[in-house]
């Protein structure tokens, strides 16, 4: 497995920024749209509605990448240590696989990711390299990783 060469290092908060920025050019042409169709009949009037709801959707993803900006600026990194933002390898059972431990966003932009909320993202957060992490994916199910490196993205 590769990485883009979007993980080169400090491109987490980078590649935050550029979605950031790019969500932010949807939501103005989403509100420009709503400006548009905001006279006219029932019909008219419910596009109004979708492009609302589309607009609390964009607003909440945006607020959440201003949050990991922000966190990723106060952030101390651990040598040995898997941090959000690292680029981590491990070994799932079929050799190692790397990956950087970040947001949706990044996942979005094509970065093979394992998202800190996921169940393997919480099992190895805080974990040492040489640990080996138990996780559960689905109920009844336990699978196990080597945490291999940790290093910054």
């Amino acid at each position: 497995m590769t990485l883009t060469s979007a993980t080169t290092p400090g491109s987490a908060t980078a590649l935050l920024a550029e979605r950031l920025e790019v969500l932010r050019t949807e939501r103005e042409q989403v509100m420009a749209e709503s400006r548009l169709e905001s006279v006219g009949d029932v019909a008219d009037r419910a596009t109004n509605v979708e492009a609302t709801i589309r607009l609390q959707v964009l607003d909440e993803r945006i607020a959440t990448i201003e949050l990991e900006i922000e966190e990723a600026g106060r952030q101390r990194h651990t040598d040995g240590v898997v941090s959000v933002g690292d680029r981590v390898t491990l070994d799932l059972g079929d050799g190692p696989e790397t990956y950087v431990i970040g947001s949706v966003e990044q996942a979005v932009a094509g970065v093979d990711t394992v998202t800190p909320g996921s169940p393997l993202g919480r099992a190895i957060l805080g974990a040492e390299v040489g640990a080996t992490v138990t996780y559960s994916p689905r109920s009844g199910v336990k699978l196990t990783a080597v945490v291999l490196s940790a290093e910054t993205a």
